[in-house]
């Protein structure tokens, strides 16, 4: 249900009608465990540096950072849904849901990507190492951004597709700039 009416499930599952549902945590660490061991039986290497050769002390070595987020990608994955769980509460802050029922909805979303991340596979492990990866994760990316736009046109079925999804950019947007914030902050303090 996740591909044919996530919305209208992910609302029926926080309204209690849970029999049928995956319990999302549950789901999203199955589905990212699944992932990693793809890609590392796969041996896929999803990070390309085309800036040619790291020099010390100039540049920032992608492939350590890369190794890094492979390894750690099943909590990687579960640390974003509360970030861009407060992206939501801030965007659809008027929609009458809490923290909790956001943070549900984007537990569903992280699995419909990881879904998703699964089924391009075996395009990854073609392009794997080569610097056309880096068009394949910009097109799973905006593929993420329409299926987070489709499931919020659901789940908020009473507000207007372009609400919906300038409230969506506005959510990704949010979460961007938390990332980057953080991520900016860790490279401080290193």
């Amino acid at each position: 249900q996740l591909f044919t009416r996530p919305g209208h499930s992910i609302r029926e599952f926080i309204e209690g009608k849970r029999v049928k549902h995956f319990k999302p945590i549950s789901l999203v660490m199955v589905l990212a465990t699944a992932y990693l061991a793809l890609i590392h039986l796969l041996h896929i290497d999803l990070i390309v540096n085309t800036s040619g050769p790291v020099e010390p002390g100039s540049h920032i070595d992608t492939g350590k950072i890369g190794e890094w987020l492979q390894a750690h990608f099943a909590w990687i994955t579960l640390a974003f849904i509360p970030i861009h769980t407060v992206g939501t509460v801030i965007a659809f802050r008027k929609q009458g849901y809490n923290f909790f029922e956001y943070f549900i909805l984007n537990t569903y979303k992280a699995a419909q990507k990881l879904y998703v991340s699964i089924l391009f596979i075996p395009i990854l492990y073609y392009y794997s190492g080569l610097p056309a990866i880096n068009t394949v994760t910009r097109i799973l990316l905006l593929i993420d951004f329409v299926l987070y736009f489709w499931t919020n046109q659901q789940f908020f079925n009473h507000l207007s597709k372009t609400k919906t999804f300038f409230l969506t950019l506005l959510t990704h947007l949010i979460f961007w700039f938390i990332i980057i914030f953080i991520a900016v902050i860790v490279m401080l303090i290193m």
